[in-house]
């Protein structure tokens, strides 16, 4: 039972990951956000960017920002959270 809620969690968070990778490389690109992959690529992660970006913005450092640095943080609370519950349940 474990065994299999882990191997769920970890595929769960790699198709979060997947997702993230995708929305980053897509923003570099000419790419029309108009298209159904794009639109459910940005449904679901800006679910998890949103608040991390506006933590940063009212932060001294965030306000005149020209990279977004959200999906950085959101990678690294994905890689603690996965850390956190696999030792959990292992």
């Amino acid at each position: 039972m474990s065994y299999t809620l882990i191997r769920a969690l970890n595929l769960l968070f790699d198709i979060i990951i997947i997702a993230l990778i995708v929305r980053v490389i897509s923003s570099w690109l000419p790419i029309s956000k108009e298209n159904a992959f794009f639109r459910i690529i940005y449904q679901v992660t800006e679910p998890l960017l949103s608040p991390i970006r506006s933590l940063i913005q009212k932060t001294s450092f965030g306000k005149n920002m020209m990279v977004d640095f959200s999906p950085i943080i959101v990678f690294l609370l994905l890689r603690i959270l996965r850390s956190v519950l696999t030792g959990i349940l292992g």
